[in-house]
């Protein structure tokens, strides 16, 4: 929404209701992590750990690389409270732990995550000049995704 124009699309991102694109788009996440959590659980219940773990760590990263543009907003105190050192080593721990929880196809989902995040980051700093709180849900719903969706791929392709 919004057109290309920043404040027209920050005014519609602060309105409550959701069009139909929104609960379809809505659905078809729920659908596909569904079916990815199904595949994944045939395989390695562990690895069901991965998906929150990499996408709430890369949170802290995002907040620390990325402006906030909705001061007094619901993630502006979150955003503040953000620092280098402690951001970094919570990412560095997350992405250890996904190695030790499993073994190739927590790097594919690793890598997957880190990916998604910096495209994620550069839209929201194309389109809005920075992040918001809904930005910041949006990408850990879609870093999860991405996540179990590398998982299952990997999983499928090892013999």
């Amino acid at each position: 929404g919004g057109h290309g124009d920043r404040t027209r699309t920050l005014a519609i991102m602060k309105d409550p209701a959701c069009g139909p694109a929104g609960v379809v788009t809505l659905l078809l996440l729920l659908l596909l992590k569904f079916a990815a959590l199904v595949a994944v659980l045939e395989h390695n219940v562990l690895l069901l750990l991965l998906p929150p773990l990499l996408a709430r760590a890369l949170l802290p990263l995002l907040f620390l690389l990325t402006p906030y543009v909705r001061h007094g907003g619901l993630g502006a105190t979150m955003a503040d409270g953000v620092r280098g050192r402690p951001a970094i080593a919570v990412l560095v721990a997350s992405v250890a732990t996904a190695l030790l929880i499993g073994s190739m196809a927590a790097a594919l989902a690793s890598l997957a995550a880190l990916i998604t995040f910096l495209l994620l980051q550069h839209a929201m700093m194309r389109r809005l000049g920075g992040t918001t709180g809904d930005t910041a849900g949006a990408m850990v719903e879609l870093i999860e995704l991405v996540v179990l969706l590398a998982l299952v791929v990997s999983l499928t392709a090892e013999p």
